[in-house]
Order: structure tokens, then C-alpha cells, then sequence
């Protein structure tokens, strides 16, 4: 029992240090090479902690090692943009000027599920409200909304608008959503109307997302050609 505590004790701190000398970063922005040491050390230091009969030292230099390797890694990342794009990627733009960029979408492997997620937790419920979304090397996502849909002032506001609920996805990549539908009030006669309009069938819809003002935002499938 003594061993396992002094073991424990001795592994902790090596972890503790092994953290501090990686940085100060919270999980969600660690970089792939970064959270696949912190991964790594995870799981070396659980096995020197369960096999007893493995000397102690397979443990802790496996984790200095690593350590030391992911350091001089951050250090030539500093100095080679080259080095960097190839560890950790580059940005993305899915958004550009309130328009989707669906083939960047399915290289990254983002449904639209995720985009909108991403938009909500940024306050912001409307496609056409941004100007550019990034998807950033760690997998969160940054927005730039446009300059009419900044945050106003006292002094720019002059008049105070209708409280409406957040747009709701109608349909996503020519699925229907039907609470969507029924969130907003409106039925499938109403969205047949929009599909009429516009020319197209509902497999054409890439996303199409509306408010309880039935004012909606359609963008088209990439690729095919008007029914």
C-alpha cells in the first residue's frame, strides 16, 4: 500500500508539471498535438499506477519525454508557419458575407446541426446576420457578424422593433423539419408557396430556416439545377 501512495504521489506531480510546462489552455483549446500528449500521459500514468511490478521510471521518463517533445514542437511551430499548418491545420471559412461555403461544410465534416449550434452559442440565430464564421485549428468557431447586426448603442437605437422568437430550421440538407414548421406557426402550404417561388423542391434546400414573421432565409443545394 505504502508503494501505491508514494507511486501516486510521485506520478501527480510528474503530471502536474507535465501540464504546466504545455501552457495554460483550457481543454476545448488544446491543439490535435496537444491534447494527443495530454491523452498519452493520461493513459502512461495509469498504467504505472496499476502495474506495480513495472518500475516506475517506464512511466515517468515515457512522459518527460513526451513533454520535452511537445515543447520543442511549440517552439519550431513559433518560428515555421509551415511547421504550424502541418501540426495543427489552418482556419476554415464556412461563412462568407451571410453565404455558406456547403463544400467546406463537408470537408470538415460539419452538419448543419453543428454550424447553427456553433452560431447560438454566439448569440446570433440567423445565417444572414454573419459575415464570416471560422472554424478555428482547436474546432471552435469564431464569428464576425455583419455591421448592421453589431450590438446598437443608446444613442443609435431610436426606435424599439417587435420581440420575435429566433429563426427556426425548416429544412436542413432537403430534410424537413417539422417542428420547425409548427414552431413558427405555419404549415406545409405555406412552405410549398416558398418552394414555388423560389423554383425548386424541397431536395434542392440546402438550409431554409424562418421566424414567426414568416420572414426566411433559403440557401440552395450546391450542384443541382432548378426543378
Amino acid at each position: 500500500m505504502a508503494i501505491i501512495l508514494i507511486r501516486t504521489l510521485i506520478l501527480y506531480g510528474i503530471v502536474i508539471f507535465s501540464v504546466r510546462m504545455m501552457g495554460k489552455r483550457q481543454i476545448g483549446e488544446l491543439q490535435p498535438s496537444e491534447l494527443v500528449v495530454a491523452i498519452l500521459i493520461s493513459n502512461i500514468a495509469t498504467l504505472a499506477l496499476e502495474e506495480v511490478e513495472i518500475p516506475l521510471m517506464h512511466g515517468v521518463l515515457p512522459i518527460l519525454l513526451l513533454v520535452c517533445f511537445e515543447v520543442l514542437t511549440s517552439c519550431l511551430s513559433l518560428r515555421s508557419v509551415q511547421i504550424r499548418r502541418w501540426i495543427s491545420g489552418s482556419p476554415k471559412i464556412i461563412i462568407r458575407d451571410g453565404e455558406i461555403d456547403q463544400e467546406m461544410l463537408h470537408t470538415l465534416r460539419f452538419s448543419i446541426d453543428d454550424m447553427m449550434t456553433a452560431l447560438r452559442m454566439k448569440g446570433i440565430f440567423s445565417v444572414e446576420e454573419v459575415q464570416y464564421a471560422v472554424v478555428e485549428t482547436n474546432g471552435s468557431v469564431s464569428v464576425c457578424q455583419k455591421a448592421a447586426q453589431q450590438p446598437a448603442t443608446k444613442e443609435d437605437v431610436h426606435t424599439a422593433g417587435r420581440s420575435l422568437d429566433p429563426p427556426q430550421i425548416i429544412i436542413a440538407d432537403g430534410c424537413l423539419r417539422e417542428n420547425g414548421l409548427a414552431a413558427i406557426g405555419q404549415d406545409r402550404q405555406w412552405l410549398d408557396t416558398i418552394l414555388r417561388t423560389a423554383e425548386l423542391s424541397q431536395r434542392d434546400v440546402f438550409l431554409l430556416t424562418a421566424d414567426s414573421a414568416c420572414r426566411y432565409h433559403l440557401v440552395r443545394q450546391e450542384g443541382r439545377k432548378r426543378t
